[in-house]
């Protein structure tokens, strides 16, 4: 039984797809594997109630413009802490101060081997979040130095190569799919019901869904400009964008502009995932043309509702998926992706059984994504150990 450390600059309560994917870690391997501690800034008023432990070391905010707090890696107490836990692995997942500190915490003593895991383009995040030049170029270094002291590198996508590559590294990686927590099977169709009734849903109108955060580089501006060109079609939808995001107000403008208020619908974020399974259900098709994504997260989501996604086609988060059998795939602008969401509400009895198709293709579970995992965990301590 292995004692694996989780490292991440956001965990829960806060929502993004990298803070899921090291809470279904810590999770599973504490309740399926071995021993697990997740090591992750501190938030104010938030207090953990999980069965692994959960160690929160000092951190300050970054500002409203980027919403996340950045984590201390050089306190003494929080190395000393770490080091006394003896973890057989680390398990990395961000690049920025996870990673900083775990150098730390495996300077002395019985080193442990690392894994990063690379989840997004950090290129863009560093792009568009860091202020001025001199900065992104600092944190560009970072990044750099962090995945080149990393033992082993895993990718959630073979799509995600491109970015590892821009910072120079061209040594080997494995490729670890994230997994999706909701199981495959259908929300009650009360519950379904009552949503479509809260929601002022008129029959025969097509649902279309995003989830994600609220930014422009997520491709919501693709998404809105489509729909305008299907709604001059005579398409009947509804659209409903579920997240939060700096660009969230701007964005509702755009659609105010467009004319579009009364189609497109904003919930913000959604984080009672009973409720969120329900609206994966009650889409007809699920609206994800981002091409900054490095793993479809949210598509295994739909597809754990049988909900068929619209995606770009060679885009990462369109990886395993076949266009016209298991989702639908467009081309990288608004006329093909009108022409692709015209064509799959055209048919109910097609979309469904793709919908189905996507259930067993691409939907896979967290399960059985994190079993792999520990499997690979083993390998690397067995070689480790020789």
């Amino acid at each position: 039984m292995l004692r694996v450390g989780i490292f991440n600059d956001s965990f829960p309560p806060t929502i993004d797809g990298v803070a899921n994917a090291a809470f279904n870690y810590a999770s599973l391997i504490q309740k399926n594997h071995g021993e697990a501690i997740a090591a992750t800034p501190r938030y104010p008023g938030v207090a953990d109630d999980y069965p692994f432990l959960v160690y929160r070391y000092p951190s300050v905010p970054l500002g409203k413009r980027v919403g996340y707090r950045a984590g201390n890696p050089f306190s003494p107490k929080t190395i000393r802490t770490l080091r006394s836990f003896n973890m057989d692995i680390m398990h990395v997942h961000s690049p920025f101060a996870s990673s900083l500190l775990v150098n730390r915490v495996n300077r002395k003593g019985n080193r442990a081997p690392v894994i990063l895991t690379y989840h997004t383009k950090f290129e863009v995040d560093i792009k568009n979040r860091a202020p001025g030049r001199a900065m992104q170029n600092v944190m560009k270094r970072m990044v750099r130095r962090n995945i080149f002291s990393a033992d082993e590198i895993w990718l959630v996508s073979n799509g995600a190569v491109e970015s590892l590559r821009s910072f120079g590294y061209e040594g080997p990686y494995q490729v670890m799919e994230n997994g999706c927590d909701f199981k495959r099977e259908r929300a009650p169709e009360s519950a379904i019901e009552k949503e479509k009734s809260e929601l002022g849903l008129e029959q025969g109108q097509l649902v279309f869904l995003f989830v994600g955060r609220m930014m422009w580089y997520k491709n919501t501006k693709l998404i809105i400009d489509a729909l305008e060109i299907a709604g001059r079609e005579g398409l009947p939808f509804k659209m409903l964008f579920v997240g939060d995001g700096k660009d969230r107000k701007s964005i509702e403008q755009y659609v105010t502009g467009k004319g579009l208020a009364g189609e497109i619908e904003f919930l913000g974020a959604v984080y009672d995932r009973v409720r969120l399974h329900t609206l994966f259900c009650l889409a007809d098709l699920f609206l994800f043309p981002s091409t900054y994504d490095t793993s479809g997260l949210v598509v295994k989501e739909a597809a754990a509702a049988d909900c068929p996604s619209v995606l770009v086609n060679g885009s990462c988060a369109a990886e395993g998926v076949e266009d016209g059998f298991s989702g639908f795939l467009c081309e990288e602008n608004k006329e093909s992706l009108a022409k692709t969401i015209l064509a799959a509400s055209h048919s109910d009895e097609r979309r469904i059984q793709i919908g189905h198709n996507a259930g067993e293709h691409v939907y896979l579970s967290w399960e059985k994504a994190v079993a792999k995992a520990y499997a690979r965990y083993e390998e690397i301590l067995s070689n480790w150990r020789e």
